[in-house]
């Protein structure tokens, strides 16, 4: 197989990314079988017209991860590791989850091999595997915030808490912050789970007018005088709608806040995905502002660790007993792990893979659905998809269903699901492949294309 040419022309991204994404494709479909000679690195490069370090920087890529090795002047070849059953895909489970892309070329289980024997081998390394202190390890926190200051967030080490993902940490501000009755405002959709969060400690939802940048400040200035103790907002890639906040949006919601005292609580779940992150709420409002940057989203939903930045040092630590009472402590080999990367350059490796293969499946989406009104943000794997008024949205979710793209009706992100505009939540990430990916969406077309009235056949 020394002649293998790598097909580019679908690949989007870094040259060496789409070679490494190329390869890996081809070894996983049987085209490179184990044991077949890949061509010598300065052959392909002359073939690609690019530089030879970009085809040795595509061929590490792979070799990390398991599927080629070295044979010194023999070149490189196929590992006797990558070969193939012809088993046919796996259909993922739709747990109607957003779940992040996995990349196809992804350094994630590496890392995490890695990671785990360096951290074990240090002086004291089974420390990683005990009860932590409520909040964090200070070793864990310094590196969280630091990596918030790096965004422009003014965080201090005593400031910020290590949680078990975003959801603990949504958990323990509203149950240290907020008491029953009082109203904290949203957009009219949003992120179910802090919906189920303001239900049980009985707070009262305001769903206030947003346009695409999300929530309108004249919006939350009335509501802030009619009582509004908090809100709740989403300023990157908001979920479900993927509204994004605009600098001047931003400025103009942290003033609102900070005219009245307004408790901001930030999700930050996707803004690091943005190849040019804009200022958070945080930056702009840092007294008011509780800041939650999850790595579910971003990484892998594996590692539930979310690191929360507190408007102060003494809010921080009165929070830290409530996240102990929710969810103990974040799994603390997790946390450790999520810490080596940030030292090493590892983590803005791992959120350079998941963004570079969000905006694959982007393409693919605005390929396929051309004819198809949506919003989406380019870093983003879930797509907002209004629908015509006589489309039924039980009809298209039923029938995706089976074939494992996760498509999740707007009723579900509805303050009041009463009233609601006919939209759906499509999620392009998790386990689908990029070719499954392109079929699914097909479906999708299809049954958006069919014509009103007619229904699907029922036996």
């Amino acid at each position: 197989m020394q002649y293998w040419i790598p097909d580019l022309s679908d690949l989007p991204g870094p040259k060496y990314s789409a070679i490494a994404a190329a390869l890996s494709r081809d070894i996983a479909r049987g085209v490179l079988r184990a044991g077949d000679r890949l061509p010598p690195q300065r052959v392909l490069a002359e073939h690609l017209s690019i530089d030879l370090t970009t085809v040795t920087k595509a061929y590490n890529a792979v070799r990390h991860a398991g599927l080629i090795q070295g044979g010194g002047r023999r070149g490189s070849f196929v590992s006797g590791s990558a070969a193939q059953t012809q088993e046919p895909e796996r259909t993922p489970v739709d747990t109607g989850m957003n779940l992040p892309p996995e990349p196809e070329v992804s350094s994630l289980a590496r890392r995490m091999r890695e990671g785990v024997t360096e951290l074990l081998a240090q002086p004291h390394g089974l420390a990683a595997l005990q009860y932590q202190p409520s909040g964090g390890t200070p070793a864990d926190r310094i590196a969280a915030a630091a990596a918030l200051r790096q965004r422009g967030i003014d965080a201090t080490e005593d400031a910020v808490l290590i949680t078990s993902g975003g959801q603990n940490a949504l958990h323990a501000i509203v149950s240290a912050t907020l008491l029953p009755g009082d109203s904290v405002c949203t957009g009219t959709y949003t992120y179910p789970g802090f919906l189920s969060i303001a239900r049980r400690y009985g707070l009262n939802v305001l769903p206030i007018e947003s346009d695409r940048e999300g929530l309108l400040p004249d919006a939350l200035e009335k509501a802030c005088k009619g009582g509004a103790k908090a809100v709740y907002a989403v300023p990157e890639n908001d979920n479900p709608t993927s509204a994004t906040m605009g600098v001047e949006r931003r400025r103009a919601i942290a003033a609102v806040a900070e005219r009245h005292g307004l408790i901001v609580i930030e999700d930050d779940a996707y803004g690091q995905l943005a190849d040019a992150p804009l200022p958070s709420l945080a930056t702009l409002a840092p007294e008011q502002t509780w800041h939650i940057a999850s790595v579910s989203k971003i990484v892998s939903p594996g590692l539930r660790v979310a690191w929360l930045r507190a408007p102060s040092t003494r809010q921080a630590w009165r929070l830290a007993a409530d996240l102990h009472e929710t969810a103990v402590m974040a799994p603390p080999l997790n946390a450790a792990l999520v810490s080596l990367w940030l030292r090493d350059g590892g983590f803005a490796a791992l959120v350079g893979e998941v963004r570079a293969e969000a905006a694959a499946r982007q393409a693919i989406a605005a390929r396929i659905l051309a004819e198809v009104p949506y919003v989406s943000q380019p870093a983003g794997y879930h797509l907002w998809l209004p629908l015509p008024r006589e489309a039924s949205s039980a009809e298209i979710v039923n029938a995706l269903r089976p074939a494992g793209l996760s498509v999740v009706p707007a009723e579900a992100f509805a303050v009041n699901p009463s009233h609601v505009e006919p939209a759906l939540r499509v999620s392009i990430g998790g386990g689908l492949s990029r070719d499954r990916l392109q079929r699914t969406l097909g479906l999708l077309d299809a049954l958006i294309a069919h014509a009103p009235g007619r229904r699907t056949p029922v036996i």
